[in-house]
């Protein structure tokens, strides 16, 4: 890892402080601060506003790209999944998720997906991001670059924030959450706090805490399995943390921050798709008030789960929207690039 320090990784105060200790004025910060988010550039020498001696200070005291370019892939949804280096050749995912037509009347919104954990320790066993063990938690640059770089390298203008790629957010909280401060700050990219939603596998700890946070972010859990059974077959955190736990921690967060919460669950052809299921995932909604994010499984090489069909995942929402349940069954975005959180990691991993 690099000695230097990673600019977006800075708070804008941290940013002054520090090039007052590099004896710049104060007034500095700014212009360096829309270089790095408003039109970002890779490369300190391109901060032309700026004197030659200040950007060579900066080169030598900061580290501006944390994370680099490998390979992009477009779907022909115009999804784009962007495979990413970073300094200790550690390979991570982030996709670019444009607005759904029928979904949304925002056909400007951008989405950006990004990952906090290097790998991932909690092995859902039908997720590719896993596959290979945990490596190492991002630090807040690294996550703010994903997303700054999508800007950068697309032109588009990044709307709303989902941190649902790989690594399970909540457990690398300190850094997950300076990032999303940083992203959210106006003199950063200006993403609003209702626009981002964090995504956990159901860290009830991490879902305490993020309760007593003052930002509105937004949360969504990751529950594909709406009984003990079955969580426990294809999420090891289930063992831990049970239902009755997860529900509990939501129930405090939503009367807590006075939100509703999003339940994400993914389709499994034969595991979790029965008509029982829906039946107890729309109690379970309907105590807590909650939303349902149906996602029909995108399947992974090597692993040997399928999706259910078409009709089937129709009637799965139909018998949620029974119990008076707000569903949305998502439309398969990123089919054709393996979209999937990991996959084309463990792909670019496997050919090296």
């Amino acid at each position: 890892m690099p000695t230097k320090t990673f600019i977006k990784s800075l708070f804008r105060e941290e940013l002054t402080d520090k090039l007052a200790g590099l004896d710049e004025p104060a007034y500095r910060t700014d212009q360096v601060l829309q270089w790095v988010y408003q039109k970002p550039t890779d490369s300190f020498d391109q901060m032309t506003n700026l004197p030659a001696a200040l950007r060579q200070k900066l080169a030598a005291s900061f580290e501006l790209n944390a994370v680099h370019s490998l390979r992009i892939r477009h779907a022909t949804d115009t999804t784009e999944k962007f495979l990413f280096q970073l300094h200790d050749h550690a390979l991570i995912e982030t996709v670019l998720i444009p607005a759904t037509p029928g979904l949304t009347s925002q056909s400007d919104r951008h989405t950006v997906c990004v990952s906090t954990q290097v790998g991932c320790a909690f092995g859902c066993k039908f997720c590719a991001s896993g596959l290979h063990g945990p490596k190492r938690n991002l630090n807040a640059g690294e996550i703010v670059d994903q997303v700054v770089t999508i800007h950068r390298l697309t032109k588009q203008r990044i709307t709303n924030l989902v941190v649902m790629g790989m690594g399970e957010p909540l457990a690398n909280y300190e850094n997950m959450l300076r990032a999303l401060k940083i992203l959210n700050a106006p003199w950063a990219l200006g993403i609003g706090a209702r626009k981002i939603t964090i995504s956990t596998a159901g860290l009830v700890p991490g879902i305490q805490q993020l309760a007593t946070e003052p930002m509105q972010f937004r949360l969504a859990i990751s529950l594909h399995g709406a009984t003990d059974e079955v969580r426990n077959r294809i999420m090891p955190i289930n063992r831990k943390y049970p239902l009755k736990d997860l529900l509990a921690a939501c129930e405090y967060y939503c009367s807590t921050k006075e939100r509703m919460l999003t339940f994400e669950y993914m389709l499994i052809d034969g595991v979790n798709d029965t008509l029982e299921q829906a039946h107890k995932l729309g109690a379970m909604a309907r105590r807590l008030r909650a939303k349902v994010n149906l996602i029909p499984y995108n399947p992974v090489e090597g692993l040997p789960w399928k999706r259910p069909d078409r009709d089937r995942c129709k009637m799965f929402q139909h018998t949620l929207k029974t119990h008076g349940i707000a569903a949305t069954l998502r439309i398969e975005k990123g089919t054709d690039i393996n979209a999937a959180c990991g996959q084309l990691r463990l792909q670019h991993e496997g050919a090296a």
